[in-house]
């Protein structure tokens, strides 16, 4: 608001101008109380949302009781602010609806006109430099996950345990361990099987192997091979304890397949 002028203006977000109710009926020294004063104003067929804003400001009083008070104003478009100094037929009146006209010619001049074109295009601007921000901030979160999705899903192996672990830089006797304080797996007989909750869900691919041992004997193996859906699956639960793999956090970095 500026306070330097015959009737203080504000100056709106969209550059337009525009004046109090309060400050207008103290000016033009109107005897009726305000509230009943602008009611009897807006009846000339005045607008609410077009020609004047209800605005509601909280004062504070000398009553300790209540300490603040809420008073109520308008906020008068300059064509509205006009016409009612000319209803008021006083020569304050006049000389408000005069210093409206030179405010109004000001307002149109090449040089204010220029200025708030300058300004609208700078806010236009910022608004388009954070729209950007945020786009870029919500395709630099999306693009890791997607990236390391097509990664897993171009692959229809099942893999084991050993490989995923890589992918987040762990052996697989530490990926073992977070699987089984985490409940999904368990130890038995040397073999890692899944809890009866994930057992049926397709996460897992097991196979029995024959290997021979030092002693030249023929022995065989049970081994759990993680699915691409399961390898997903560990991925979103190590991602809601912060872990994520070394290609979200080193893009250079080779995932296994």
């Amino acid at each position: 608001m500026d306070n330097n002028r015959l009737i203080p203006i504000i100056n709106k977000d969209n550059g337009d101008i525009a004046i109090s109710g309060r400050m207008l009926h103290e000016f033009l020294e109107v005897k009726t109380r305000y509230d009943i004063w602008f009611k009897r104003m807006a009846d000339y067929g005045f607008e609410e949302n077009k020609d004047f804003g209800l605005v509601v400001q909280k004062r504070t009083t000398n009553n300790p009781k209540n300490p603040t008070t809420e008073i109520t104003d308008h906020v008068l478009t300059l064509d509205m602010a006009k016409e009612l100094s000319m209803i008021q037929r006083t020569e304050r009146g006049k000389q408000a609806r005069q210093y409206f006209i030179a405010v109004e010619k000001e307002y149109n001049s090449p040089e204010k006109v220029m200025a708030r074109a300058l300004l609208l295009a700078n806010k236009e601007l910022e608004t388009l430099r954070l729209e950007n921000r945020k786009q870029e901030q919500i395709i630099g979160e999306l693009e890791p996950k997607a990236s390391y999705y097509d990664i897993v899903l171009s692959s229809q192996n099942a893999v084991p345990i050993t490989v995923i672990a890589k992918d987040y830089g762990w052996s697989g006797k530490r990926m073992n361990a977070y699987l089984q304080e985490k409940g999904i797996q368990f130890k038995m007989g040397g073999a890692w099987l899944l809890y009866n909750k994930y057992a049926q869900l397709g996460y897992t691919k097991s196979e029995t192997t024959s290997y021979v041992n030092s002693k030249g004997l023929k022995c065989s193996t049970f081994l759990t091979k993680w699915t691409q859906k399961g390898r997903l699956f560990l991925y979103e639960t190590l991602k809601r304890d912060g872990i994520l793999p070394l290609v979200e956090l080193c893009p250079d970095v080779e995932v296994n397949m």
